[in-house]
């Protein structure tokens, strides 16, 4: 939705109008219609200030495209000017994720969780400066959570999707999006801008995703199914354990304990350290083996083709043998997963959500 135009300055009472604030508001709309008036943003440009921000690859996409479709009507709601998104990757580093002690991969994971935002805000900031309008997304938190009791999603935007569109990627079937070169070791952002760009970005030629299935035998809930089906509640539950659900029973486990016995027969002192490990040091994901063990992509491809055993032998298998809780509801397929391929590791049971 365009701006609305500033009104004929005469139409102002003299004292506002003759204010420094307003004439350089009235300068500043000059300057953007000025350089609006060119056209669409220069596609090269675009991108070069982007990946001097700090990207280390983007693309663009009118939100117009078909694949918006589904989440068009809420990038409006909150951002009512959008007319195209700049979706773009920054890299992780590969060894960090790949660790089974996941206190070290979860360092990973918010150190450029928290690089994406900085890279996104700057984004933003520059095109702000250039009279254009342009929002900053989150990476992953914050959302709308209080969505969640009315059943509706609590994300604002489907990063996802848009950089596939965004020809950054395709899903693997871990449902991870693959870069052509950087692989799963990337994480997303958006930006939303008030702006047409002069040439699209479209989706890459191929799938990077191997269909080796090491994702498939990696997942300690097996959410991830050969044949592609992927079990979301199977993945939410273990993972994100410390976020969201697993944090709500916490903490109404304490409230309805009787004593410290009740309360340690739903939660071991361990589990009670690994909450407060999150409420201090932020949330610690519980698996995300399926990116660790993943070697698609250009640059990573390379030692596993080299050594394959050996990639299952010291990235793959340590996953698998590390004797760990894994958080599935009593009676799911994902226990019966558990308890079949990964009898070493501890079946812990939680509450289903009413």
């Amino acid at each position: 939705m365009p701006a609305m135009p500033l009104p004929d300055p005469q139409e102002l009472p003299l004292k506002m109008r003759t204010h420094p604030t307003v004439q350089h508001a009235y300068q500043q709309d000059h300057e953007k219609q000025e350089a609006m008036s060119s056209g669409p943003l220069d596609v090269k440009w675009l991108r070069q200030l982007c990946l001097e921000s700090g990207a280390d690859d983007v693309g663009f996409v009118s939100l117009a495209r078909p694949e918006l479709d589904d989440q068009r009507a809420d990038i409006l709601a909150h951002a009512p000017f959008a007319r195209t998104l700049i979706s773009f990757v920054c890299k992780m580093n590969r060894e960090p994720i790949r660790s089974p002690a996941r206190s070290v991969a979860n360092v990973e994971f918010h150190e450029v969780n928290d690089y994406v935002k900085t890279v996104s805000h700057t984004i933003a900031a520059r095109l702000q400066e250039h009279g254009i309008r342009a929002m900053n997304e989150a990476a992953g938190f914050p959302m709308e959570v209080a969505r969640l009791t009315e059943q509706r999603k609590s994300w604002l935007i489907s990063h996802k999707p848009v950089a596939v569109a965004a020809g950054l990627g395709m899903m693997g079937i871990h449902r991870n999006v693959i870069h052509p070169t950087f692989g799963n070791f990337i994480l997303l952002g958006t930006v939303i801008i008030d702006a047409d760009i002069a040439e699209e970005s479209h989706p890459v030629a191929y799938n990077p995703c191997l269909e080796c299935k090491l994702c498939v035998a990696a997942c300690p809930v097996g959410a991830i199914s050969p044949d592609g089906h992927f079990n979301f509640t199977a993945c939410m539950t273990h993972n994100y354990r410390e976020f969201l659900g697993g944090f709500t029973e916490w903490a109404e486990t304490m409230i309805e304990s009787p004593d410290v016995s009740a309360y340690r027969e739903q939660f071991t002192p361990a589990e009670t350290m690994s909450m407060w490990q999150s409420l201090a040091f932020q949330p610690n994901y519980k698996a995300a083996y399926c990116m660790a063990v993943c070697p698609a992509g250009e640059d990573v491809i390379g030692p596993y083709l080299r050594n394959r055993k050996g990639h299952l032998q010291t990235v793959v298998k340590p996953l698998q043998e590390k004797v760990e809780p894994v958080y599935v509801e009593a009676g799911s397929q994902a226990e019966t997963h558990v308890r079949r391929r990964f009898p070493h590791k501890i079946v812990r049971h939680v509450k289903r959500r009413k």
